[in-house]
């Protein structure tokens, strides 16, 4: 699984086999340049989740749900997920939290809605964890942690994402629950695994999470090919004249 944000890409991801792309509230940081996802509306995400759905062909397409968007109501939170299935085409969503939401994942489940839970590091929690830092480090906090994930489960979430625990805490997740677990910076023991786009393919040129492996590095790759162009343009060689289209033929 990958993020993704845009129908070029999507189109891209879903040729080399990615089974499942996620438009995540990342693109308030990735796309947007925010220093955290709050600020992402769910104009935003419905706006990209149109644009991804119309690239993809196979991957199962899930959608964040942003914050304050699920929150408030139960009511506000159906139709905020029905939004992003019926307008975004979406096939799924994805929320952040534990027992506090499951009746939340319930009732969006109960709508025909399918969820996937988010546990451990939960971005939209960045103020009340103290930033982006590991979770789940000691045994209450593992503990608490399987407990969300069954909560979840039994709510009728169909998978969960697992972010910034130890590996260990995963393996315990993964093992407990009938449902798959889809891990990132939570080590080999999960179901699947779920890194950002831009991270992988090296469009980030600041700031790389240790967990991420990096396959390319476009942003370098990017960025000469770009100073070739701006070359060529300056000095004459782009665009080459064309003698049979536009020159004079002397």
């Amino acid at each position: 699984m990958l993020t993704v944000y845009d129908a070029t890409m999507a189109r891209l991801l879903d040729r080399a086999g990615i089974e499942a792309l996620l438009v995540g509230d990342s693109l308030g940081m990735v796309i947007e340049g925010h220093d955290s996802t709050l600020p992402v509306t769910l104009e935003a995400i419905l706006h990209h989740t149109q644009a991804v759905t119309r690239g993809a062909r196979h991957a199962l397409v899930v959608a964040d749900m942003p914050f304050l968007t699920y929150q408030l109501t139960l009511t506000e939170a159906v139709r905020n997920a029905g939004r992003l299935i019926q307008e975004g085409g979406a096939a799924a969503v994805k929320l952040e939290g534990g027992r506090a939401v499951v009746d939340v994942v319930a009732r969006i489940v109960e709508a025909g809605v399918p969820v996937m839970g988010h546990l451990g590091l939960m971005p939209q929690h960045v103020h009340q964890l103290s930033g982006y830092r590991m979770q789940a480090r000691n045994e209450a906090e593992a503990d608490q942690l399987v407990a969300d994930a069954r909560a979840l489960q039994e709510a009728g979430a169909f998978s969960i994402v697992l972010e910034s625990i130890p590996a260990e805490v995963a393996r315990t997740v993964t093992q407990e629950l009938a449902i798959p677990t889809i891990g990132i910076g939570a080590g080999p023991f999960c179901d699947g695994q779920i890194l950002v786009s831009y991270d992988v393919f090296g469009l980030n040129d600041e700031f790389v999470p240790p967990f991420v492996k990096q396959y390319a590095n476009l942003a370098e790759e990017m960025v000469s090919a770009a100073k070739t162009y701006a070359q060529d343009v300056r000095c004459g060689r782009f665009p080459a004249l064309d003698r049979k289209a536009g020159g004079s033929g002397k």
